[in-house]
């Protein structure tokens, strides 16, 4: 049975990474489109939340952190009768291929996860981290390899003392453009990159890629038309992108 669990999940994680090296492919306007054509129009986040180093790309499954402002220090805690790891559960729920998202419940000015913290989400396999707010270490989170940090911006100001975890890998609420909040479940698809951040919910992840991937088709199509020198119009006539 140990065997058999094993496998499961070991098949599991090669067909996230598998779908992971598709979405890598798909730019987020062109799913943005891919969504909206489908009824899903409200899944794209605050557009002040975008990779801190614009011309990275991010793809991967949801792994979700709920947090809030807390004052409490770890005395504190201790003589309340201890507390809860939850960062230590969080690395625990991380696989290769997931993305951490972050709900700081209104927290507007320390640093979450900066450079040290992101090494050990990094090791866990995870492609990168998603926060509704700021986060530190400007220049560490640029030298981690294959690691996109998508926040509000960088802070110096420490997060200890002043927030804290207080729920891994529930169903969060995440400032959206079009709408004020979008749900994040874990396990659905998180895509992000120059424009801005997209929340892909789990159940329809894979016509949604479908969809996605026939639109960069015709897209390329286009774009290689147009630098051989096809005027837009019959380009446009041929592929139907604009």
């Amino acid at each position: 049975m140990k065997r058999n669990n094993t496998t499961q999940k070991e098949t599991k994680q090669q067909s996230i990474l598998n779908l992971q090296s598709r979405w890598n492919k798909i730019r987020v306007a062109n799913l943005y489109d891919a969504l909206d054509s489908m009824g899903y129009p409200n899944q794209c986040l605050d557009l002040g939340i975008k990779p801190l180093f614009p011309k990275q790309h991010l793809a991967g499954v949801a792994v979700t952190v709920r947090g809030s402002r807390d004052p409490r220090t770890r005395e504190d805690f201790k003589k309340e009768g201890g507390e809860v790891n939850y960062f230590q559960l969080l690395k625990e729920k991380v696989f290769p291929g997931a993305v951490v998202v972050v709900e700081t419940g209104g927290e507007p000015y320390t640093g979450k996860f900066g450079e040290m913290t992101s090494w050990a989400l990094k090791q866990r396999g995870a492609r990168g981290i998603v926060i509704d707010g700021y986060t530190r270490d400007y220049l560490g989170l640029e030298a981690i390899p294959d690691y996109t940090v998508c926040a509000r911006g960088t802070s110096p100001i420490e997060s200890a003392k002043r927030w804290r975890i207080n729920a891994v890998n529930i169903p969060i609420a995440m400032p959206g453009t079009l709408t004020s909040q979008i749900r994040v479940n874990p396990g659905d698809w998180i895509i992000g990159g120059p424009d801005g951040v997209i929340i892909v919910p789990k159940e329809i992840a894979n016509d949604v890629l479908i969809k996605a991937e026939e639109i960069e088709r015709r897209e390329q199509g286009m774009r290689e038309d147009l630098t051989r020198g096809m005027s837009f119009e019959d380009a446009y006539a041929k592929w139907g992108r604009a």
